[in-house]
């Protein structure tokens, strides 16, 4: 059972990880947690003391010390704690000094947990508890001889500061903001993850719980699956008699091993779950693979039955993968890990894959044992309770034997975590990724399974283009580009030459290579064509001859060979021919095509070129290596320098409106908040009556235009509340009733000088609870509906990102000149984007902002109209923050 002074309702628990993969629950210190911060101070040696106090403390000063720790938190006092298991094992503590953003912070943890990286936990967890009461500094005195403390310190930020005086090591650190510090944060993470997965992906021993005699059964195969795939370490079966299975020694219970076991393969009723995972950690467990079903997928009560679950396996220190999953395979020579039910095994090599459901891990072990694709590991990630993609990609970042990562995902726990590290993982190796759920019947059958939860479409679109993941349509698509971009050279750029003996089959690889955006250059006047078709009589050393040539022009980056075998042609003989000439090219990208033929290889030359047996799949294929390979190319951006930014003014403006009225704001309250980050909206007088409204535009003078000053109405122009080019006096006291009609009695109107520009934009923010904000930019007006033609991107932004924004526009040629019309003014609106982008990073509480229309002209990019939409915040994810997802 959960410790009571682990976990208390209605406070804000979290688990961590710590360096040695441990699992900590972090929350806030209580009254009630007095005895025990006692007691962690009575239980000190002296010397741990001394680094605290800097002195051995009196009964007295530790009392004190104690009260003040239990002091409930607030915006001068902010405390966390850390219990593993039942044992409270470190505090955490920040006072306030005086009015500034500043506080004195404290670290104490236990002897025997030293060197755990738990002090740096906490202190991580104490800095975003100090950011959300605005502080933003902390201080504090560190003896010189206390290394543990001065490094943990240095960790918690690049901007740290130090002052030696007497012994004494003055340490101020700035806390927030700081993207090299996130950096540092993001490779503990990784670190912890690898320690806490090692039991679960390398164990040494493995006990099946629920392996009895009846072949056929879910225990019963698992076992016979690891014996097949030969695991190199110690298994125990556990059944209800305590039955061998063959050659493995059988027990009543994981209390009757005669040694430790790393990892539980729990195959038992859902409601027996919870009892072997707490017998199973008093067996020195640290991870368990959960293939039951019966719990989150099921209904509220198998929900509650999950959650307690992982509270069951965090409390024991247990990394649970499951429930209701297909289990995980590891190649690895040395562990030859196959423990779950699938009826393939796949051979060695360097793709890891994580799949929520059993069914798509099932084909894709499959796909890879036919087609010869190498795997490194494989898990089914089931309902994701505890151990999810975040997870592995952690711990995939580090594994040298994973060379590329294939994800089929249907929903996601920390979106911001992921858009994190699956960016960092990129840049290191290909990351594939299949989101299921577009569709309302795949929403529902996805939700129905795995007790998924789906996102939305265009922001996972989003998500992953600015990540560099491979996103693809279909699984088989998924499948084809991972041989494509496991343990193969990237290409160089997109240009493309097919070399083959079918006429047919190459109109189809031009076809789908102009669809993919690969260009086909003719390598050679000699050789009269890109597709070249050498006629189906090729002689091997003719086909080969022809590929050397292509190759040797110097115009290929990638190289597509099409192959039709007969039975006039020695097929064998070509293929051999041509795996000579791909292994004396090993840094270009070869894919093949092989059609007609029985028995030959799936794979060409020594390092293994995928062969496809169609052209469109392996032009796809090639396609997404070669996209993948112009974002790695490119370079990352940094964070953008804006001047005449004023965050504190724009934070009393949303606070003081969140105060008043909350939902849709007014125009000038809008424009306001929008000129504390430099964006100068078209500016505009409320006019009450019709007289007031004439003034206004006499003092604007031209033409002027009117519109609802209604924040709640959404569609001004459907409705009548918009009157452009109004000339005169008379012609806008006409107007005037109309117009005001159109929104709620008493709000008036809206006078704005009419301006004209070449091109007319939108742009915008949306705030997702779980993906954070994006950046919205398209073409303005009935253009917006008609076309569809928009750009989303996730905050924050690069200094390079707005670039890329407009220019992924399908109309971004109307932006830079067409047909002789100017261009517009592209820094102004890159400065608007990240301008917008800044604004929402630092105010989350902006739900939605519609500019619309902006014009944008080679003088200047001009908001004309603006809706801003606030709402409180609640419970966000924090994409940096250590913390283990949270039990349903």
């Amino acid at each position: 059972m959960t410790a009571p002074g682990r976990a208390l309702p209605g406070t804000d628990t979290v688990d961590a990880l710590t360096a040695d993969g441990g699992i900590v629950s972090i929350r806030p210190i209580m009254a009630s947690d007095h005895p025990a911060v006692a007691a962690l101070h009575e239980n000190a040696s002296a010397a741990n003391l001394r680094l605290r106090f800097f002195a051995q403390p009196s009964a007295a000063t530790l009392a004190a010390e104690t009260n003040r720790l239990c002091r409930p938190e607030s915006d001068d006092h902010v405390n966390v704690l850390a219990y593993e298991g039942e044992e409270l094992v470190g505090v955490a503590s920040a006072e306030r000094l005086g009015e500034r953003p500043r506080a004195e912070f404290a670290v104490f943890v236990a002897d025997r947990h030293h060197g755990r990286g738990i002090g740096t936990l906490l202190l991580e967890h104490l800095a975003a508890r100090c950011r959300q009461h605005e502080i933003t500094e902390l201080v504090g005195e560190v003896l010189s001889g206390n290394t543990d403390m001065l490094r943990v310190a240095r960790d918690l930020s690049s901007r740290a500061r130090r002052h030696f005086d007497h012994g004494v090591v003055d340490v101020t650190l700035q806390i927030g903001g700081d993207e090299q510090t996130d950096l540092v944060v993001d490779e503990r993470d990784r670190f912890a993850e690898r320690a806490s997965l090692r039991a679960l992906l390398s164990p040494a021993s493995v006990a099946v719980v629920g392996a009895g005699r009846r072949p056929g059964s879910v225990g019963r195969e698992t076992l016979q699956s690891l014996l097949d795939y030969g695991f190199t370490g110690t298994l125990y079966a556990v059944n209800g008699r305590g039955t061998p299975i063959g050659a493995v020694p059988g027990y009543r219970s994981l209390l009757d091993l005669p040694g430790p076991v790393d990892l539980l393969v729990v195959a038992v009723p859902a409601e027996q779950v919870a009892g072997v995972l707490a017998d199973g950690a008093h067996a020195g467990a640290h991870a368990a693979i959960v293939l039951s079903a019966g719990f989150g997928e099921s209904g509220p009560d198998g929900r509650k039955r999950q959650a307690d679950l992982v509270r069951v396996a965090r409390s024991h220190g247990i990394r649970l993968v499951g429930p209701n999953c297909l289990g995980v395979f590891n190649s690895d020579p040395q562990v030859r890990l196959a423990a779950g039910f699938a009826p393939a095994s796949p051979p060695r090599g360097g793709l890891g894959v994580a799949a929520q459901s059993g069914a798509v891990a099932i084909a894709v072990l499959d796909h890879a044992a036919r087609s010869g694709t190498g795997v490194s590991t494989v898990v089914s990630l089931g309902n994701k309770a505890d151990v999810s993609g975040n997870d592995l990609i952690a711990y995939w970042y580090d594994d040298p034997a994973t060379r590329a990562v294939a994800l089929y995902l249907e929903s996601f726990g920390n979106p911001r975590k992921f858009a994190r590290t699956v960016r960092a993982l990129s840049r290191r190796k290909p990351v594939l990724a299949l989101k299921s759920g577009r569709s309302a019947a795949g929403r529902r059958a996805g939700a129905s399974h795995t007790a998924a939860a789906a996102a939305p479409a265009a922001t996972v679109d989003a998500l992953f283009a600015q990540a560099g993941v491979v996103r693809t349509e279909t699984l088989g698509e998924l499948l084809d580009a991972a041989r494509m971009l496991t343990d193969q050279p990237l290409p160089a750029g997109a240009r493309l030459v097919v070399v083959s003996n079918a006429g047919g089959l190459n109109v189809l690889a031009a076809d789908a290579a102009e669809s993919a955006g690969l260009h086909l250059p003719v390598t050679d006047p000699a050789l009269h064509d890109n597709p070249l078709d050498l006629g189906a009589g090729a002689s091997p050393e003719e086909f080969a001859a022809a590929a050397e040539a292509a190759v040797g022009s110097g115009s290929a980056d990638m190289l597509l060979l099409i192959v039709v075998c007969t039975r006039a042609n020695r097929a064998a003989q070509i293929l051999r021919e041509l795996g000579h000439v791909v292994d004396r090219h090993p840094d270009l990208s070869v894919a093949a095509v092989v059609t007609g033929g029985i028995g030959l290889p799936n794979r060409l030359g020594t390092r293994g070129a995928p062969v496809y047996d169609l052209p469109e799949q392996a032009v796809r294929a090639l396609a997404h290596a070669a996209s993948y390979a112009a974002w790695r190319r490119r370079p990352l951006g940094g964070r953008a320098e804006l001047t005449g930014v004023d965050r504190q003014r724009a934070r009393h403006l949303i606070d003081r409106a969140l105060e008043e009225t909350r939902g849709w704001q007014t125009y000038q309250r809008t424009a306001e908040i929008l000129a504390a980050y430099g964006i100068n909206a078209v500016p505009a007088v409320v006019a009450a009556d019709a007289r007031a409204a004439a003034d206004a535009a006499e003092q604007f003078g031209g033409p002027v235009v009117l519109k609802s000053a209604d924040p709640d109405l959404i569609h001004k122009s459907d409705t009548g509340g918009v009157r452009t080019g109004l000339i005169g006096n008379a012609a806008v006291r006409n107007a005037f009733a109309a117009v005001a009609a159109a929104g709620q009695p008493g709000r008036g109107v809206l006078v704005q000088p009419q301006l004209t520009a070449p091109v007319e934009l939108v742009a915008g923010l949306v705030h997702d609870p779980l993906f954070g904000s994006l950046v919205l930019l398209g073409l303005g007006g009935v253009q917006t509906d008609l076309l569809g033609d928009r750009a989303l991107q996730l905050v924050p932004m690069t200094d390079l990102d707005a670039g890329r924004m407009w220019r992924s526009l399908r109309s971004a040629a109307l932006l830079t000149g067409y047909r002789g019309a100017p261009p517009i003014d592209i820094a102004a609106l890159e400065d608007l984007l990240l301008r917008l982008s800044r604004l929402a990073e630092d105010h989350p509480e902006i739900a939605e902002l519609d500019l619309n229309p902006v014009l944008a002209g080679p003088d200047g990019i001009h908001p004309v109209d603006a809706k801003l939409r606030l709402a409180p915040i609640g419970s966000e994810p924090d994409p940096v923050l250590r913390r283990l997802r949270d039990p349903d």
